[in-house]
């Protein structure tokens, strides 16, 4: 009998009763025995569920390895308490003695009641033989529930065991020293296009697993090789990018040494988005980069790395690549379509929610390893006033909840004035019907995309994952994305976590944004398909609001099936049902964002390698400004001051 069918049963009456009906009982007598009866019934009850939780501690006890704690043995001491506490809570009966004490202890307690005396014939022979059953079905459960737990350590354990040797399989050396790890080691596919290449975004989660393990070696090497690629002289039609911008991948290519064709090197080829399908250089590898080299050094303790002159100046490449002026009005960073891990057609053009919360995480990191010296006092001054900027900009106008939605349903469009409350003249009738029925009344996110008469709604999960992780959404604010990710469980998560926006682009609409681009049909891919690995940046966000159950519970889901379907880079369907149609198998991302959020949610504390807070310097330094500059106020007379950087 289950615990639960147990407390109905003790509730309901199935227990042995300690009084019974007589017809020799008066009227009042009846009335008094049957509030007795109620309240004796009530403390029974009470005894019961103290001796079947008593029940569930001893179970966990004799667990031990089973247990969420690893590698805890279970300890006798506890066991004996255990079972001492529950002799007491059902004062007497024990596992071996089933009945008896207990009907005997309390009856000879019992006062006799209006000349009524406790008798033999009070306790019934087959009362005492349900209760005798039923503690042998509670001990019965026990013992099936611990083997159940033990089965599935067993199978956690076995498909964690998987993933690092897979993970392991997948790291590509150069001269000898593990470097990186490919994108997808795939023996059913025949074509691998560029999946056996190094790819920066792709090694994050695996950087950022190995460090967790305590190795090293293979992310020291990756971000010193990298960098030395970073000044490579890359063109595509006669013009060449940037100077600072990073590779989006490398492979490690064997040529013959020049004048000996019997001998060989070891080359690394660098992808700058001239190969890439699309042609789009990768704004967001040296964000990345500047993550992965503040994560090093905090995890390692070994600070030699960032304190190099080459790293140094590479840092400062990456921030004068991003900061330089331009056209653009805004504080955040402009960008072409596919620029980021949404790599192909999907209307995210202009000012994508994931590179600001980006570009906002690396500036602090920056800001944290940079040396201080004259040289970097001007850069330091600006990358300041970026942050303040950046930060009002995504918090007061990418927000949207219930009460901001009701807000621009009745904005006026057309304003010409510097307290327009309509600032970038976006129209009401923007609002999607999908959007009023999908948001719940607690919660809210950061919206996908903001240019002038245009707002995307769409909900990009790893740009509001990473504005909780980096702080560029307030306290608040974080909390309220996670409130909205458990109120839209069935639609972010469903059959496997998570979904990499919401919802998908469908009809006309998917036409026209993706031009029917096959790969990213509705609900698949990238039009709102489910990514694996997102549950790295989701475990990193729910630590840091300290709400790691919601991430355990993601973890779990794709516990379910994400080993026996061969970790496959995406699945498609609205619920995520089914493999995705071109997904690769062995996907190296997919393995290490499971690796890491395991390792994350065993210890937390770890997670601090990631996380910046919001920054008080910046608020102050935020209110200092505003104060300074009467032209740049806005509206309401406080903080938030709306305003255009």
């Amino acid at each position: 009998m289950g615990t639960s069918e147990a407390v109905l049963q003790v509730l309901s009456g199935a227990v042995p009763r300690l009084f019974h009906s007589d017809s020799c009982f008066s009227m009042s007598d009846s009335i008094y025995a049957s509030k007795f009866r109620l309240k004796c019934s009530r403390k029974r009850a009470s005894r019961c569920l103290q001796f079947l939780k008593c029940s569930s501690v001893l179970q966990y006890g004799v667990r031990g390895i089973g247990s969420g704690v690893p590698n805890k043995k279970a300890d006798p001491s506890s066991l004996q308490i255990c079972k001492c506490q529950k002799s007491e809570s059902v004062s007497g009966v024990t596992t071996e003695d089933g009945n008896g004490a207990w009907f005997v202890d309390n009856a000879k307690n019992l006062n006799p009641i209006n000349g009524m005396m406790n008798a033999p014939n009070v306790l019934e022979f087959q009362d005492l033989q349900h209760l005798k059953q039923e503690n042998e079905d509670l001990k019965s459960n026990s013992a099936n529930g611990t083997l159940r737990d033990t089965f599935h350590k067993i199978s956690v354990d076995s498909i964690e065991d998987e993933a690092w040797d897979l993970l392991r399989e997948s790291v590509v050396y150069y001269c000898g020293s593990p470097i990186g790890t490919i994108a997808a080691k795939d023996p059913t596919s025949s074509n691998t296009l560029n999946y056996d290449q190094v790819f920066i975004r792709d090694f994050i989660p695996s950087g950022i697993a190995f460090l967790l393990k305590g190795e090293y070696d293979i992310v020291r090497n990756f971000i010193l090789h990298t960098l030395q690629l970073q000044s490579w002289e890359k063109t595509m039609d006669c013009h060449s990018p940037g100077q600072g911008l990073m590779p989006a991948s490398f492979k490690v290519r064997t040529v013959p040494l020049d004048g000996d064709d019997s001998a060989t090197e070891e080359v690394l080829d660098p992808d700058f988005g001239e190969a890439a399908i699309g042609r789009v250089a990768p704004v967001d590898s040296g964000l990345w980069w500047i993550i992965l080299l503040r994560a090093y050094g905090k995890c390692s303790g070994d600070l030699s790395v960032q304190e190099r002159v080459d790293v140094q100046t590479g840092i400062k490449m990456i921030l004068r690549l991003c900061i330089a002026d331009g056209f653009d009005m805004f504080p955040t960073l402009l960008v072409t379509d596919g620029s980021c891990m949404i790599d192909r057609r999907m209307g995210i053009h202009g000012h994508p929610l994931e590179i600001q919360a980006l570009f906002y995480s690396a500036l602090l990191c920056a800001r944290e390893m940079l040396a201080p010296e004259d040289g970097s006092a001007d850069l330091l001054r600006a990358l300041n006033n970026r942050l303040v900027a950046l930060s009002f900009h995504i918090r007061e106008y990418y927000w949207v909840d219930m009460k901001k939605l009701n807000e621009i349903y009745r904005y006026k469009t057309e304003e010409y004035s510097y307290d327009a409350v309509n600032k970038f003249n976006i129209y009401p009738d923007q609002i999607s019907p999908w959007l009023v029925e999908w948001m719940p009344n607690k919660g809210g996110y950061l919206i996908g995309n903001l240019q002038p008469a245009h707002m995307d709604f769409r909900f990009f999960s790893l740009g509001n994952l990473w504005s909780v992780a980096s702080g560029l959404a307030t306290m608040d604010q974080s909390h309220a994305i996670l409130d909205l990710i458990e109120a839209k469980w069935v639609d972010l998560v469903a059959g496997m976590p998570f979904k990499i926006c919401y919802p998908a682009l469908e009809g006309q609409e998917w036409q026209i944004i993706t031009g029917s681009d096959p790969k990213n049909t509705p609900w698949s891919y990238h039009n709102a398909g489910a990514w694996p690995t997102l549950l790295w940046q989701l475990t990193v966000a729910c630590i840091k609001m300290d709400r790691p159950e919601i991430a355990a519970k993601a973890v779990e889901v794709a516990e379910k099936r994400i080993s026996q379907d061969k970790w496959p880079e995406y699945y498609d369907t609205k619920r995520g049902r089914f493999i995705g149609k071109q997904s690769r198998l062995f996907q190296t991302w997919s393995i290490a964002g499971y690796l890491v959020a395991k390792l994350l949610l065993a210890d937390p504390s770890k997670a601090k390698i990631l996380i910046t807070e919001e920054d008080s310097e910046l608020v102050n330094a935020f209110s200092c400004m505003i104060s300074a500059n009467p032209r740049r106020k806005r509206g309401r007379k406080d903080l938030k001051q709306t305003y255009i950087v």
